[in-house]
């Protein structure tokens, strides 16, 4: 087989706070985020393309990410939209940008929701392969398109 897999690296900061957490992260705090993006495919083997010998231009794979993650999650209060109505307006008056989330806002969650949010816009023969967000220099979770 050609398939080959290409990762690209991004960087964010968000706030969050985990509704009903019996632990502290129940308290707003914040992460510096490292995502990696790994796509598969095959190199595009048309000697006319401007892509030849590509997966996907990093460039591509770069705009997707950063319109569809990072723009709308970098420097975000980030919140369950399930809490109650009262706590998210006691949220806002501090903050500006508060991101309601139909799920909590958990890294586990972000890579269901941010697999979706990727997929749709890949280019025909290239694939989400998988996602690794990383919360602390310890601590990431993974998404592979495999065991889903």
């Amino acid at each position: 087989m050609n398939q080959i897999r290409v990762t690209k690296e991004f960087r964010f900061e968000s706030a969050h706070a985990l509704m009903g957490y019996d632990g502290p992260c129940k308290n707003v705090h914040g992460h510096s985020y490292e995502l990696s993006v790994t796509v598969i495919g095959a190199p595009v083997s048309d000697r006319n393309s401007a892509k030849l010998g590509m997966v996907m231009d990093f460039g591509d794979l770069k705009k997707i990410i950063k319109k569809q993650i990072v723009d709308p999650f970098d420097h975000a209060l980030l919140l369950n939209s399930d809490l109650p109505q009262d706590e998210l307006q006691k949220f806002g008056e501090p903050f500006n940008n508060i991101v309601s989330l139909p799920y909590q806002p958990t890294s586990e969650n972000f890579l269901l929701d941010f697999a979706t949010r990727i997929s749709e816009f890949l280019p025909s023969g290239v694939k989400l392969h998988s996602l690794r967000l990383r919360e602390t220099a310890n601590s990431y979770a993974e998404w592979f398109a495999d065991d889903n």
